[in-house]
């Protein structure tokens, strides 16, 4: 039974949304576009952290004005996109993103609709129908990203219960949730990412077809989903979105190697490992780096791989690239990986062979490659995850802190633990035969 929607106006007094907390370059998009004669409101992601006591990290704004008459206003602005056809205004480094309502296709007209397309699979191909705010809340997905703010009369604009699903910490889809996942299957890694970040329940109902029509994921393309997962892993729930992902049989169509490897007794601790490294560099501020990401999650594909070309008699080395050109090569079918991210993660894999190789002037030599501290990032990872035996870790960690002195003391001391060379015995010299 399809759920009844109306309208509901939360006036100032009875939430805590405030013009203080939304960003000036924000707070100009709605003015202008008011005075312009349009409507225009804050909407979706900075809303809801607002109401949940939080500061948004961006701002995105919906408005009756068509892309193009949004780009007129703003000389500061430009047109991207085909599938949605939006507005970004440009204020330096921050971005407000403008989106015209969005309307409902006559069902009727749909297949000669030019504006709105799906493909067999339900999945929607293009979709710029227009349309008025009540149309607009109910094509957004979940109900807590359908509340607008209006900066004119300070009111909270619901026309889904999303407050109170914001009340009671749950995520709700709106509308029916197999055909809302069919028309955009990214709206799973949606779910679970906001049921991570934001630690809210996903309402039975919304998460009853996840599990069947997750493999519905493999029909969007590689490049789009490169970037929801660098979202769903660098928004500081890394470790948490992870567990969901496997809950919901969601990984497989991101790693599908990955997946089969720890179906087959690879570990997954490295990974977990990885995403709690992330997750606390996240809290502290610190930056993280997609390859770097990347290397911890196919690991266990990489392992798996690369022993089996071992067991199979190739040499060690040989064995290692091969092995990083296979799994890498196969990953790219699922979500794509920039160059500028596959090679430094080649990098990083390896460099852990030889980061225990530090005698002469081999530690100063790794330690001005370009990737050595992610690489002993990536081997820190290692030992916490049992790994390998812990010690490593400690060694270079003690020596990019030592002054000269002690480094040549370290290196000495390490000379003298490892194994004596074995000298070459001469061949004897053949004997003449005298016939």
């Amino acid at each position: 039974m399809e759920p009844v929607y109306e309208r509901r106006e939360i006036p100032r007094d009875q939430h805590n949304v405030s013009r203080s907390m939304i960003s000036e370059p924000a707070k100009k998009v709605l003015n202008r576009l008011n005075k312009a004669g349009y409507e225009a409101y804050l909407v979706g992601g900075g809303v809801r952290d607002i109401l949940l006591g939080e500061q948004p990290k961006d701002f995105d704004i919906a408005t009756d004005a068509t892309p193009e008459e949004v780009h007129e206003l703003f000389r500061n602005s430009r047109l991207i996109g085909r599938r949605f056809r939006i507005v970004h205004v440009l204020f330096g480094r921050e971005v407000i993103e403008v989106t015209t309502f969005r309307g409902n296709a006559n069902t009727d007209d749909a297949d000669d609709d030019d504006d709105r397309r799906t493909n067999e699979h339900g999945l929607l191909l293009r979709d710029n129908v227009y349309g008025n705010q009540e149309e607009d809340a109910l094509r957004r997905d979940f109900t807590v990203n359908a509340l607008y703010y209006c900066i004119r009369d300070f009111t909270v604009i619901d026309y889904a219960g999303g407050m109170d699903d914001l009340n009671n910490r749950q995520l709700r889809l709106i509308g029916d949730p197999e055909t809302r996942y069919r028309e955009d299957p990214v709206r799973m890694l949606r779910a679970v990412r906001f049921a991570a970040k934001l630690g809210f329940t996903i309402e039975p109902v919304t998460e009853a077809p996840i599990r069947e029509l997750a493999p519905l994921l493999t029909h969007i393309p590689p490049a789009r989903l490169f970037e929801e997962v660098l979202k769903l892993f660098s928004a500081g729930y890394g470790e948490a979105t992870w567990y969901l992902l496997q809950q919901y049989d969601l990984l497989a169509p991101l790693f599908p190697e990955t997946v089969r490897a720890i179906d087959e007794g690879q570990p997954d601790m490295l990974i977990l490992k990885a995403l709690q490294n992330t997750d606390d560099r996240l809290r502290r501020g610190k930056s993280v780096t997609p390859y770097f990401m990347y290397a911890a999650m196919l690991w266990p594909a990489l392992q798996s791989e690369w022993q089996r070309r071992q067991d199979n008699g190739e040499p060690v080395q040989p064995a290692l690239h091969q092995s990083i050109s296979k799994v890498i090569g196969r990953q790219v079918q699922a979500t794509s990986i920039p160059k500028r991210f596959s090679g430094p993660m080649k990098e990083i894999w390896e460099l852990q062979m030889r980061l225990p190789r530090r005698q002469g002037k081999r530690a100063y030599t790794l330690m001005e490659h370009p990737r050595f501290r992610a690489a002993y990032d990536f081997l820190l990872v290692r030992e916490a995850a049992g790994e390998i035996e812990p010690g490593l870790g400690q060694w270079w960690t003690d020596f990019q802190a030592a002054d000269d002195r002690e480094r040549e003391r370290m290196l000495s001391q390490l000379g003298q633990q490892g194994p004596r060379k074995r000298r070459r015995r001469r061949k004897p010299a053949p004997q003449r035969q005298d016939g």
